[in-house]
């Protein structure tokens, strides 16, 4: 005898059946094992697709971005006003895009967040470059 046992979950809108198909020569205890893995295995996926989508809007990573585009702007503003020389102007952007793509990177790793840790650690490299911008 065999007998099929159906899960079912949503993933982004779209159901999804998974049919596991138990064959008689399978003692119970097999068949709860299997039970059992496969609820976990579903539950596992399920759970990574509630971790949600790319937060661009993170509390945390707009902080860093916002200062990272005001920094943008006194950069410009002091190239601008001849505070700072052109080479000095593309340093200083070189090492905001550094900042910017180390967020980006940090973000990947945490589900589309950063952690505080990360906060500060971009806080205090965007301090070091704030310093270096006449005032």
């Amino acid at each position: 005898m065999k007998s099929l046992v159906h899960f079912r979950k949503l993933t982004n809108g779209v159901a999804v059946t998974t049919v596991l198909l138990l064959c008689s020569g399978v003692t119970i205890m097999k068949k709860m094992i299997a039970t059992a893995l496969m609820t976990a295995a579903l539950l596992g996926t399920a759970g990574a697709a509630s971790a949600g989508p790319w937060q661009r809007n993170h509390p945390r990573r707009a902080e860093v971005n916002h200062r990272l585009a005001n920094q943008d702007h006194r950069i410009n503003a002091e190239r601008g006003e001849g505070e700072i020389s052109g080479r000095q102007a593309h340093a200083l952007h070189a090492e905001d895009r550094s900042i910017r793509h180390e967020e980006r990177s940090m973000a990947s790793l945490d589900n589309g967040h950063i952690t505080k840790a990360d906060q500060r650690s971009l806080n205090q490299q965007e301090n070091t470059v704030s310093r270096q911008i006449a005032h």
